[in-house]
């Protein structure tokens, strides 16, 4: 019986978890529209700025500096709007060359969540960025470098 208090509280925490049905009336509703959309948008906007931090994880492999020298990877100055694989002077996986296209901010997003997934065969050992809002101003800081 000494169970029992314990396995009250966690059925009344597993009560909790389902999702409520939204209110019918939004006039009686308690939070103010306003307040109910700034909580669906992220607290900071990606910039830039942030994207130079986050290009610190790359920066063992790639450069991006203009005319910079390629590294493990590619230098990525002007990478975005570059077609895929195309950076004078580097030797690009089979599977890069294959992928064909260009480096837009779209695809920069999607390859950039899982490389080896989206590009099987790369030679870009890298786990990815996964959180959202990281790569988006990742992909920012690597637009103002292809200016």
């Amino acid at each position: 019986m000494r169970h029992a208090p314990v396995l009250l509280a966690g059925a009344l925490a597993l009560a909790g978890c389902g999702k409520a049905a939204p209110p019918t009336d939004t006039a009686a509703s308690d939070a103010p529209a306003a307040e109910t959309a700034a909580q669906a948008t992220p607290a900071v906007a990606p910039t830039a700025a942030m994207g130079e931090q986050i290009f610190k994880r790359c920066a063992a492999c790639h450069t991006i500096d203009k005319d910079g020298p390629n590294g493990i990877g590619p230098n990525l100055h002007g990478i975005v709007g570059r077609p895929v694989a195309s950076h004078p002077g580097f030797a690009y996986s089979g599977a890069m060359k294959a992928k064909g296209g260009v480096w837009d901010a779209a695809a920069l997003d999607i390859y950039l969540a899982d490389p080896m997934k989206i590009v099987p065969g790369t030679r870009m050992a890298f786990a990815g960025v996964i959180d959202a809002a990281d790569r988006q101003a990742l992909i920012l800081y690597l637009e103002d470098q292809s200016k």
